[in-house]
């Protein structure tokens, strides 16, 4: 997912993003864990996609705090 892409959304969005894109990294470890994981590439990207949202966020909750 692009940060351009999350920077669309608001707040509740964003969390409940980073919230699956957690679970999601969790299956892909287990999978890896009982070598049922193909592709391993895949565990990077979604770390990288947490990153990233959660870096949205934090921009998105700061934006919030100087306008008030």
């Amino acid at each position: 997912m692009k940060a351009t892409e999350l920077r669309t959304k608001d707040v509740a969005a964003l969390e409940k993003e980073i919230t699956d894109l957690l679970k999601a990294h969790f299956g892909l470890r287990m999978q890896r864990a009982t070598q049922a994981l193909s592709n391993n590439s895949q565990l990077g990207k979604t770390r990288r996609d947490i990153a990233r949202a959660k870096t949205v966020l934090a921009e998105k909750k700061r934006q919030q705090g100087a306008a008030k």
